[in-house]
This record gives C-alpha cells, sequence and structure tokens, in this order.
C-alpha cells in the first residue's frame, strides 16, 4: 500500500491477498492519512471516518444516480456497450440505482408489500428451519458452514417469501452470485456474459410467476407487489421483477456474508456465546456489534449530483465517491478500542446497512436472521470450534468467507 498524504493518494489493489483477508489494518493508514483519499485503483475519493461516512449517506447532494440529471456524453462516459445492455436494462429498475422522485416512489410500493408482512411474523420459520439445518450434519462431528447453514438460511427464506419452489435455490442462487460479479471490481468479460444469461434467465423465469399471480394471487411476495397500490401508483412487470431480484441478490449475498463472519467473529475471540445471547436484548446488541466488527459490505458509492466542495475536495457533477463502511464501522473515534469484539459495548449506530433514502430495505429481516441462526446455532453445538484459518473470498468490496470448517 502507498499513501502521499500531501497529495491525499492512496495505491493499493482490491485484490492483493493481504488487504483481502485483513482490511482493517489497511483502513488504519488510510484513515489515519484521510479523512478522504483519492484511491488510485478505483479512480475515485474514498472516505473512511465514520463521521463522513455517516453524513455523505444523508447529505442530498450525492446520489445513486446521475444519467437523470446529466447524459452519459456530457459525463464522458462510453455508451453501454450492447454486449452488457441487457443487464443494465433491468439494473436500471432497481430502486437501489435510482434517485427520487423515481426511488420514491419505488420504496413506497416495496415497503409497503415487504413491510407489510410483518418480518417479526418469521421468527419461528428462521428457529425452525436453522434447526433443520443443525438435524441434518450434527451427527457428522464436522461442516463446512457456510454451504450448509449461512447458505440455506437466506435463500430459504426468500425463496418462501417470493412463492418460488424451494427446490430452485441453487438455480437462484447461482444467478444471483453471477449478477452480483458485476459489481466487483476488476470484473472480465466472462463475468459480464455470465452475469447477461443469468439476467436473461432469472427473468424469464420471474415473469411465468408473475403471469401466474396475476392469475391467481397467492399469500406470497409476488402477489402483494402486483396488487399493491400507493396514489393511484403500482409497479410496472419490469419494476416488479428487478425488485423481486434485488431482493434476493441484496438480501442473500449479504446475509451468507453476515452469518459466515459473525461465527468466524465469534468463535476467533473466544466470546462466550451463552452471555452473548443470554436475553433477546443481549442478542440484540451481540448482533449489531458483530454487523459493526466484520460487515459483509466495505465499499457503497454515490455520485455528486451538482458541483461542490466537500471536506476541502471539489468535486464536480458526475465525480464517484466511496463510502468505506468497514472503515467506518473500525473509527476509535466513536468506537474505543475498535478491533475489539465486544458484544456488551454500549449502542453507537454502524455503517453496515447504509443510511439516508437507501438505507437497506432488507435490514429488520436480516437482522431477525442473525438473531434468531446464530443462538440457535450455538445452542445446539455449544463446543463448535474451526478447524483451520478461514479465507475471506478475493470479491472485494464484499467480504465474506469462501468457507468456514468447523468441528464440534
Amino acid at each position: 500500500m502507498k499513501i502521499d498524504p500531501t497529495r491525499r493518494r492512496l495505491s493499493q489493489e482490491p485484490t492483493d491477498p493481504a488487504f483481502v483477508q485483513d482490511p482493517y489494518r489497511f483502513y488504519r493508514d488510510m484513515r489515519e492519512a484521510g479523512p478522504a483519499l483519492f484511491w488510485e485503483e478505483y479512480g475515485h475519493w474514498c472516505f473512511f471516518d465514520h463521521r463522513n461516512v455517516a453524513a455523505l449517506f444523508r447529505d442530498r447532494r450525492f446520489g445513486r444516480e446521475i444519467t437523470h440529471l446529466v447524459g452519459r456524453e456530457a459525463l464522458g462516459w462510453p455508451e453501454i456497450e450492447p454486449h452488457v445492455a441487457p443487464f443494465y436494462e433491468v439494473d436500471a429498475h432497481s430502486m437501489l440505482e435510482r434517485e427520487p422522485p423515481v426511488h420514491t416512489r419505488l420504496r413506497t410500493l416495496v415497503n409497503r408489500a415487504f413491510v407489510s408482512r410483518q418480518v417479526e411474523r418469521l421468527r419461528p420459520r428462521i428457529a425452525a428451519l436453522a434447526s433443520e439445518l443443525v438435524d441434518g450434519f450434527e451427527g457428522q462431528g464436522e461442516v463446512d458452514l457456510l454451504a450448509a447453514f449461512a447458505t440455506p438460511i437466506p435463500v430459504t427464506l426468500i425463496a418462501e417469501l417470493l412463492g418460488v419452489p424451494v427446490a430452485m435455490a441453487p438455480q437462484l442462487l447461482e444467478w444471483s452470485h453471477r449478477m452480483v460479479a458485476m459489481y466487483q471490481f476488476g470484473r472480465t468479460r466472462a463475468d459480464e456474459d455470465a452475469a447477461v444469461r443469468a439476467t436473461l434467465d432469472f427473468v424469464a423465469f420471474l415473469k411465468g410467476y408473475v403471469t401466474e399471480r396475476r392469475d391467481r394471487p397467492e399469500g406470497d411476495l409476488i402477489s402483494h407487489l402486483i396488487s399493491v397500490e400507493a396514489e393511484g401508483e403500482r409497479l410496472s412487470e419490469d419494476e416488479l421483477i428487478t425488485s423481486c431480484i434485488l431482493l434476493l441478490n441484496a438480501g442473500h449475498e449479504a446475509t451468507v456474508n453476515a452469518i459466515g463472519n459473525a461465527v468466524k467473529a465469534l468463535l476467533e475471540e473466544g466470546i462466550d456465546a451463552g452471555r452473548a445471547f443470554a436475553s433477546p436484548e443481549a442478542t440484540e446488541n451481540t448482533v449489531e456489534e458483530l454487523l459493526r466488527f466484520d460487515p459483509p459490505l466495505h465499499m457503497f458509492t454515490r455520485y455528486a449530483l451538482e458541483d461542490l466542495e466537500y471536506e476541502g475536495i471539489p468535486f464536480r457533477t458526475g465525480d464517484r465517491v466511496g463510502l468505506m463502511l468497514g472503515a467506518a464501522n473500525r473509527d476509535p473515534a466513536v468506537y474505543p478500542d475498535p478491533d475489539r469484539l465486544w458484544p456488551e459495548r454500549p449502542k453507537v449506530a454502524h455503517t453496515s446497512f447504509g443510511g439516508g433514502i437507501h438505507f437497506c430495505i432488507g435490514a429488520p429481516l436480516a437482522r431477525l436472521e442473525l438473531q434468531v441462526a446464530l443462538p440457535t446455532l450455538f445452542a445446539r453445538l455449544p463446543q463448535l470450534r474451526i478447524v483451520e484459518t478461514p479465507r475471506y473470498s478475493d470479491t472485494y468490496h464484499f467480504h465474506g468467507l469462501s468457507k468456514l470448517d468447523l468441528r464440534w
């Protein structure tokens, strides 16, 4: 890693194995040289401290979308290449990539369907699913927890919420992995082609279910999204399908990583699980501390929506800025002894779910999955131990393990 504090420049390959396996020790130096550095490999400014990351999430001069204000030509951007156009045609309907007023309409409609289902009522189902999964491997004495526990929980729940066969879970996962690869650093043409194929197949699959639910609505999320209405507005079919894809991709990828990272942290740090999950309040605190300590997403980007100056940095309309969640969550100005996993830590909001108008819509479900699955796992298998040092996948800025081999 090279930092030029005078020019406020940073050079660090996101694929460097040392960085991928422990970005936090790099973040310390970045934050001390900051609060912002121009990350040359990404080609934009990044903020590493909690104060600015939290503020920029809520600063309406920055947003997730820019071409609604300025055309690609004026920004100096090339046109979208034909071979990836199908992916971006679907992505364009995602509330995650839109700004008001479109974002406001989409979020209001999806929120009514998603939140109205009362996420809390899923608690018994999550508990039963977690126990069923442990039943399946308890007698083996060892397991890759990612494959046998962390992955099935979110993908099964999302499939059941959407009302699609749980037997489709492996296919849903494959589509999700291929699509999410479009957001990774250093993607290849092979990644792009695979993402487009996955996008087209996923859309075709969902269109069949949307048609079926229009004729025979049921109690699933697709039926709710078809029927939901606010101030005379409904979701178009393209918006509905993209919303379903977003809920799966975002909800599954992040939660798998969050569960895996959490179990790894609890075991490596020697945390007493009985104490950490002793009560609902203790469990809630522990989950929030785990999300702070090793979050599943480490960078979220915004565009400057106007010419402005922020922290002495001149931004032009369309300039991108990176908000470094993993670094902000270890800021000693906010979290004393930040590299310590402390379940009893006094509550201070972390940045793992983002903030502002794009705060993660699935945060209540993700929290509930962790609050139920983790205590269930440690209650059933109190002698859990790590077999060998877990390795993180080379998929920065997504931050999750490639496997987690455990014994008991």
